[in-house]
């Protein structure tokens, strides 16, 4: 049998919890050696996820009903009883007035039970166990289950082990765990009494920001150690020596020797005691004489906490001397003038504090080497990820973020572009297509009717900041147009397809809602049907306001092409514009045309020429490796100048790139501003002409709309002033420059 231990356990005061935790603990140490040794003592904590009134009566409840039902359960032992008791306190929670309002799971539960050498532990939702031995942070073994309230299928499962001299073990809310870490319990555990370790641990839960549940509790075993030695005397045989032999044992004559020295033996001892006894009889005589005064109370102190004192004021001593001799050493090693590197820092210290340096180093080069402050910026920020999965919390982290990130998007060229609220909705609204007539520069969007009958094309009149339903489901000749599905805009002309795949032309006649509703007769035998997702078009003759038309069919795994006829009035029989059966388009969203088609998927572009697949990909953006990793790309325009404009919903932005090759120009996002480019339903990028006399472009206007309104933002050329840097090419710079926009792609 192992030595008996003595259980020392801290937990934190009511008064010093935090307001907003409605956490229960309990320990129950039984007085009757009965109970502890058939029950052993009772250590639990409840970690609620609610907070207020009910949510800690709750929690108390459950609490003192697992310590009711647990002593008084005689039928099984501890892992059964245990079970028993979390049940009873399931089935009472539920049918009080407490548990009436706590959804599913709220409260966490962890238990441990220690009788004599014996563990028993177990936890049950967000409550957790560990238990440290020789400094190491170990989990018992078991699988998680929900916490409190649970239906009637709860199953406890109690993990059994032993518990030694020098143990510890933890119950603490999971909530803490992960505010404060597993190394910070650990290290307090391993260094500090209980009461101080919880204490501690609550300080820095508190420093971090926590809020919420907030229980801990720490139990620490030690060797109980006797107050008194008792001597029993071995008793010795009439017919034996004191050697336990035999009379006339291997040594002759041995009795009288032994009988002599004892004789001689206690003659001068007698003597001693005689001339000590007088002494001291005189002395206390003399002492009796002198005056007193009355004795006072004396303490008795156990001879185990005068050996704990004892331990640990011989660790206190031994930690001053190792730190005058750590700094005798350092004095007398480390020149003067030069400071003395900490080389006990974990590895997410480490990993803060390059970071921190990186970032400071290329902050200061941004002004002069753009390349090296790049690289810098980059490890700074890699660095920074490796600290914060390593535990140093975003409190620390954050500040650092944001410096990085500033210079990062500096060198990326990401800009911040000045908007204007065109026009915002009174209430969200479901906008599902959106684009701008270039001959009037109105906006046109298709969202739900005023009268609810279906979906409504409505013009945005920019002058007067107001909003015109201009064509509703039902309106035109014959059956009337279905519900607007699809926009695209040429010229003077605004096309809309139906939901029943006819294609329908407006002319705005007014600032208002009038203008000419007509049904445009589509030629051959192919329907458009709801599977269709984008049509497009591209200018044939000035003259004659007509146009090439566009159109993307996924179930026929093909582009359309309708050319106008000559009078320009209606279309020709369509023709496939894809040249090759073995191009998909299947995952093809949305195209851009200019003389070459772009057909968008979400993850790239696919550029054709005359039908055919040309060797074309977008570069990848240049935050891809840190601040904003992967892209989904939704929506594209272009412009004249040369640019594509593509919006990445994955980070809400919009991403510029060139015609030519598709290497990426600069990137616009409103990062964290109002208003967001979140949830973007359409965009359209205008590039006004170049005013005679300069030769510099006026920046390109993008106007956006999303559920909240209808925006426009003027990209401003992101140039940085710092040497090296790459500023937006002007129109005159392009490679392969655009062809005019008479030029048919086939």
């Amino acid at each position: 049998m192992g030595p008996r231990l003595e259980l020392k356990y801290g937990l934190v005061a009511e008064a010093d919890r935090l307001s907003t935790s409605a956490d229960a603990m309990l320990v129950t140490e039984p007085a009757t050696g009965s109970k502890v040794r058939s029950k052993g003592n009772l250590y639990l904590v409840v970690s609620s996820a609610r907070i207020g009134g009910r949510a800690r009566d709750a929690a108390a409840l459950v609490a003192d009903t697992i310590r009711r039902e647990y002593y008084y359960d005689e039928s099984a032992g501890v892992p059964i009883c245990l079970e028993k008791a979390v049940r009873s306190a399931n089935r009472k929670l539920r049918g009080s007035r407490e548990g009436g309002g706590l959804p599913p799971g709220a409260l966490g539960i962890a238990i441990a039970v220690i009788r004599n050498n014996e563990l028993y532990v177990a936890t049950i939702g967000s409550a957790e166990a560990y238990l440290v031995r020789a400094a190491r942070l170990l989990v018992p073994d078991h699988t998680p289950q929900p916490g409190l309230p649970a239906d009637d299928a709860l199953r406890v499962e109690v993990w059994r082990g032993e518990i030694a001299v020098g143990d510890s073990l933890l119950l603490v809310s999971r909530n803490l765990t992960e505010v404060v870490g597993t190394e910070e319990l650990k290290n307090a555990v391993v260094t500090l009494h209980p009461q101080s370790a919880v204490e501690h641990l609550h300080h820095l839960f508190v420093a971090a920001g926590g809020d919420g549940p907030d229980a801990v509790l720490a139990v620490e075993a030690t060797e109980l150690v006797s107050s008194r030695g008792d001597r029993r005397l071995a008793p010795i045989g009439a017919g034996t020596d004191a050697f336990g032999e035999m009379p006339g044992g291997p040594i002759p004559g041995g009795d009288q020797v032994a009988g002599a020295a004892a004789a001689v033996t206690g003659a001068f001892t007698g003597a001693a005691d005689s001339v000590t006894g007088a002494f001291g009889n005189a002395v206390d005589r003399v002492l009796d004489l002198m005056p007193r005064r009355a004795r006072s109370a004396r303490g008795v102190v156990s001879q185990v906490s005068r050996r704990e004192s004892q331990r640990r004021a011989a660790f206190a001593l031994l930690g001053l001397l190792s730190v005058v001799l750590v700094l005798g050493l350092a004095v007398w090693l480390v020149p003067k003038g030069r400071d003395v590197p900490i080389a006990d820092v974990s590895s997410g210290e480490q990993a803060y504090l390059a970071a921190q340096s990186a970032a400071d180093q290329g902050s200061r080069l941004l002004s002069g080497d753009p390349v090296q402050a790049t690289d810098l910026l980059q490890q700074a920020w890699s660095e920074l990820q490796r600290a914060s999965s390593s535990g140093i919390p975003q409190t620390r982290t954050a500040p650092l973020e944001a410096t990085i990130r500033t210079g990062l998007d500096q060198v990326y060229l990401n800009g911040n572009p000045k908007t204007a609220t065109l026009f915002a909705f009174p209430d969200p609204q479901d906008v599902t297509a959106m684009t701008v007539l270039p001959s009037r520069g109105d906006v046109f969007y298709i969202a739900p009717g005023r009268d609810a009958t279906g979906n409504s094309v409505y013009r945005l009149d920019t002058k007067r900041d107001r909003v015109w339903e201009v064509i509703k489901t039902g309106d035109g000749t014959g059956e009337g147009i279905g519900t607007p599905r699809l926009l695209a805009a040429q010229l003077d002309n605004l096309l809309i397809v139906d939901s029943r795949g006819d294609l329908w032309q407006w002319k705005q006649y007014d600032d208002k809602d009038g203008g000419r509703l007509a049904k445009r007769r589509i030629p051959g035998e192919q329907v458009w049907g709801p599977d269709v997702r984008d049509i497009g078009t591209l200018v044939a003759s000035l003259t004659k306001g007509s146009f090439n038309l566009y159109v993307l069919d996924p179930s026929l795994d093909q582009i359309l092409k309708y050319a106008p006829t000559l009078d320009g009035n209606q279309f020709t029989n369509p023709e496939d514009y894809l040249s090759t059966a073995e191009e998909s388009v299947t995952d093809y969203l949305r195209m851009y045309i200019d003389g070459n088609l772009y057909a968008l998927t979400p993850s790239n572009l696919v550029k054709h020429r005359d039908g055919r697949i040309q060797d074309f990909e977008l570069a990848r953006p240049p935050d891809d490796g840190d601040l904003r990793p992967g892209h989904t790309y939704r929506l594209i325009d272009g412009t004249s100048a040369g640019k594509l404009y593509v919006y990445d919903e994955k980070w809400d932005r919009i991403l510029v790139f060139l015609k030519a090759d598709g290497s990426y120009v600069n990137q616009w996002s409103t990062r964290g501003a109002l208003p967001s480019m979140d949830d973007a339903r359409g965009i359209y990028v205008t590039q006004p002409a170049t005013p005679k006399g300069s030769s510099t472009a006026p920046p390109a206007k993008l106007t956006w709309a999303t559920s909240e309104g209808i925006f426009r933002s003027t990209l401003t050329p992101v140039v940085d002033a710092e040497p090296g840097a790459t500023a937006e090419p002007e129109p005159s710079s392009q490679p392969n420059a655009t062809p005019k926009p008479t030029k048919r792609p086939r």
